[in-house]
């Protein structure tokens, strides 16, 4: 089991998790996710590797902000917490809402990260999302951005709301076991809960802003994208043109939330990348 510590970052304390020893890889979750999402990643990674998995500010047992929800502040608590940990550089992996900020993490920070991969996410405004864009976005990006209302809507309801996301995350398969499950729906129960998570949301415009000012400069850093149903190669297609070193990789018959639901796959793809 790895190892639970409170660390104080940039005015907040994050829920970390921590296995393994050797070079440092940062996992990053999504929504409706915690730090648990990467449980059979880091069992596995942590052999050879120091594998680091906050729960992001607002999320999971961290601290609950009132702001900093945007991709810069969430790539600033990041940075903070490696150099908190003593860590110089590490391999950083991002999946759905860990992927902004990991992206300006490695744009801003590459003296910190030696190798990126990205997960089932768009960045920002960029083109090449316009095949996955061309219905509208997801149903419940607005839903989560009008200020107030799904935490309102939805209080009561969490358990439900997130077996729904869990559900359509991993194709209807149930892999994901009852105490992952089980540790979700407490991190998201309450209105409190929901609006930290919700706020990530709120902040979109403002993080594609951060996302457009970050590509005015090539991305160096060595980068993989991975993408499942049903972001596919949308973000490959995306940092295509600003990336120096991009290696771009589509999982067949895999959810959304790859790390739960073909780990075997996903760990086929990150362990050579990270240890090239």
């Amino acid at each position: 089991m790895p190892e639970l510590r409170r660390v104080p970052v940039n005015g907040v304390e994050l829920n970390v998790a921590i296995a393994g020893s050797g070079p440092a890889v940062l996992l990053l979750h999504g929504f409706p996710h915690t730090w648990q999402v990467w449980t059979d990643v880091m069992a596995d990674l942590s052999a050879h590797h120091q594998v680091i998995a906050p729960d992001l500010r607002g999320f999971g047992a961290s601290s609950r902000a009132a702001t900093g929800y945007d991709a810069a502040t969430l790539a600033d608590d990041a940075a903070a917490l490696l150099t908190a940990l003593g860590v110089s550089s590490a391999a950083v992996a991002g999946i759905d809402a860990g992927t902004p900020p990991a992206f300006l993490l490695a744009a801003r920070r590459p003296d910190l990260v030696r190798r990126l991969v990205v997960m089932e996410s768009l960045l920002g405004r960029l083109p090449g999302a316009e095949d996955f864009l061309a219905g509208g976005p997801p149903w419940w990006f607005g839903f989560h951005a009008v200020p107030g209302l799904a935490e309102t809507v939805l209080e009561g309801n969490e358990a439900a709301y997130v077996d729904w996301f869990l559900n359509a995350g991993t194709l209807g398969e149930g892999v994901v076991t009852p105490a992952i499950r089980d540790a979700f729906v407490r991190a998201y129960t309450g209105s409190e809960a929901l609006a930290c998570a919700f706020s990530y949301y709120r902040a979109l415009r403002e993080s594609a802003a951060q996302i457009e000012q970050a590509v005015t400069a090539r991305l160096t850093v060595p980068t993989l994208a991975i993408g499942a149903k049903p972001v596919g190669a949308a973000l490959e297609r995306q940092l295509r043109p600003y990336a120096d070193d991009l290696t771009g990789h589509v999982i067949e018959d895999c959810g959304h939330i790859i790390p739960l639901h073909r780990p075997r796959a996903l760990l086929a793809l990150l362990r050579p990348f990270i240890e090239e």
